[in-house]
């Protein structure tokens, strides 16, 4: 069995990979054996996330890249396959959110979302899918979705749940037209899961108000997201595609 979940011999794709889930995403992914490409706009981070890999003995390259440029983002797909080969998984993880009262949202704020979280998401989706189709040895591609994408809890997100949503419905889409060629398309839905971004905001009465809600009781940490990120990267999701994975405390099962 832990052959099923081995990643030696892939090549990955992660978005987003400077900092927060996408740089543990790489980092993870790495450790158990692929060789990863990190991928967002931040050079210098990128730098000093892939070169933290590489001194725990893992393969990584960094790799410029914006994922609203399609312009940049053929680039940057064909450079990571320059430099380790045709890509494997793909991890469709960048994104932005815009916090605030509905009223005070406007168009800039709207296009930067849409444009990062789902535009985007589409843009890299296929490019990579169209290079694995033209190799011919499938794949798989992993987009990280929110359970705001499912339901909605409280407000002020207007854009990255509409977003969310979308990357959900263009996952299902996607699994669909890439199955002839043995090309899987999945979602991971998180829940509320702790970062440098949240942490302040979790830690506040207002995110301890939140996480009562959670059936389990907690925010979820970013190792919490690794079975499902390592069950749909290796051959054990084989037989998978179109399904979207919720990581979130039992968040969606709760009615309050």
């Amino acid at each position: 069995m832990g052959d099923l979940f081995g990643l030696e011999g892939h090549r990955v794709l992660v978005t987003g990979a400077s900092s927060g889930l996408g740089r543990h995403f790489a980092h993870t992914l790495a450790m158990a054996g692929a060789a990863v490409a990190l991928a967002a706009r931040s050079a210098d981070k990128l730098a000093d996330a892939a070169a933290g890999i590489r001194g725990l003995g893992g393969k990584a390259i960094a790799v410029t890249l914006d994922v609203t440029d399609a312009a940049s983002v053929r680039e940057a797909v064909a450079r990571t396959e320059a430099e380790l080969g045709p890509i494997t998984t793909l991890v469709n993880n960048a994104g932005v959110v815009v916090g605030k009262p509905l009223f005070e949202h406007d168009e800039n704020d709207w296009d930067r979302v849409m444009d990062t979280n789902l535009k985007g998401a589409w843009f890299v989706a296929q490019e990579v899918a169209r290079r694995m189709a033209a190799h011919g040895q499938g794949g798989s591609i992993i987009n990280i979705a929110s359970i705001l994408g499912l339901r909605v809890v409280g407000g002020g997100l207007p854009e990255y749940s509409a977003s969310k949503a979308g990357l959900i419905q263009l996952t299902k889409v996607l699994a669909l037209e890439l199955a002839r060629y043995n090309i899987r398309v999945n979602a991971i839905a998180p829940g509320y899961i702790q970062t440098d971004l949240n942490r302040e905001y979790l830690q506040s009465q207002a995110g301890q108000a939140l996480i009562r809600r959670i059936p389990q009781r907690r925010a979820g940490e970013p190792g919490d997201l690794d079975g499902a990120l390592l069950l749909l990267t290796s051959d054990a999701s084989r037989y998978m595609t179109g399904a979207i994975i919720p990581v979130d405390g039992g968040h969606l099962s709760s009615t309050l």
